[in-house]
């Protein structure tokens, strides 16, 4: 039998045009990905996105509109599950009270489960493919750039 691993991602962008990315470190791999994660049995979507943001960030989010979900085949980078995100643009209910940093992989603290993880600001214009690890993830950001554009037409 094979596994599909179902994660669940938010992109954030706050009202000086900044998205929120995370630096993170976990079984000696770094990457840069939008905050959120995997589903847990019996929960949906956007409960798990909600607590994924919560969990990372400390901050009750409200989704605004789903971006996209991965239409290609992807392999976990951390097993044998085939992995399916879904991404959301979401908006923080409370105030961003995050210890942001401005170098990438800056750590100075542990998650409770024991990874390694730091959050930045980027200016929307300046976050590229690139910049992000997963291509999951750098898919998401160009379509979610497309639906800035289609608003600002």
């Amino acid at each position: 039998m094979y596994l599909f691993n179902v994660r669940v991602y938010g992109i954030l962008v706050n009202e000086q045009g900044e998205v929120l990315i995370s630096d993170e470190r976990t079984e000696n791999v770094s990457f840069t990905k939008f905050p959120g994660g995997g589903l847990e049995y019996g929960e949906g979507l956007l409960d798990a996105l909600k607590r994924e943001y919560m969990e990372e960030t400390g901050l009750e989010i409200e989704v605004v509109k789903h971006i996209y979900t991965t239409d290609f085949w992807e392999k976990s980078s951390f097993n044998d599950s085939q992995i399916i995100s879904i991404y959301y643009q979401v908006h923080p209910i409370n105030k961003v009270e995050l210890n942001i940093k401005t170098k990438i992989f800056d750590f100075t603290e542990k998650s409770v489960e024991g990874k390694l993880q730091s959050f930045r600001l980027m200016p929307v214009e300046k976050l590229h493919q690139k910049d992000l690890t997963f291509k999951t993830d750098q898919v998401a950001w160009v379509e979610f750039l497309k639906t800035l554009d289609k608003i600002q037409l």
